[in-house]
């Protein structure tokens, strides 16, 4: 059985991350991400950002120790938002949703929001079984399937 670990983002991470972030498959699900995914010098700034902000909290996912994602929280007016990305090798084995589990722990106020394309399936699924429930849909630019598509807004107000 798989364990599955939360820790700090360390520069050895990147070059990992970064290849994660750029699977075209992944992205195509993902849909809300970096316009250009092969932008090495924008992927570093935004990494530099996102773990020197003291309102962002960014930590790597590890299955046995390996690598296997990030996973975020960040405000967005007076909620938290969180975020995660899975490398696609572990996509189905049930690594999402434990390390969203995990990581629910460690933030102490709710609600907690979350977001993903209406049509990503599995991580709607993952947001499901971790206690979110929908509030609604909105429209908003993917930049990698070039237009405008439905994403699912989510929320969960019990603490875990």
């Amino acid at each position: 059985m798989a364990t599955v670990g939360l820790r700090d983002v360390v520069d050895e991470d990147l070059d990992a991350i970064f290849d994660q972030m750029r699977d075209p498959v992944a992205v195509h699900m993902t849909a809300f991400t970096a316009e250009d995914p092969d932008d090495r010098a924008e992927f570093d700034a935004h990494l530099h950002r996102l773990r020197t902000s003291p309102d962002i909290t960014l930590l790597a996912i590890t299955v046995n120790g390996v690598l296997a994602g990030t996973i975020a929280s960040f405000p967005v007016g007076a909620d938290i938002e969180i975020t995660y990305w899975l490398d696609r090798a572990y996509w189905g084995q049930g690594i999402a949703t434990a390390a969203v589990r995990a990581f629910l722990t460690t933030i102490p106020v709710r609600p907690v929001i979350a977001r993903a394309a209406s049509d990503n399936a599995g991580s709607l699924a993952v947001l499901r079984k971790t206690g979110f429930t929908k509030t609604g849909t909105e429209i908003a630019y993917a930049n990698q399937r070039g237009k405008e598509i439905e994403e699912t807004v989510l929320r969960l107000d019990t603490p875990c």
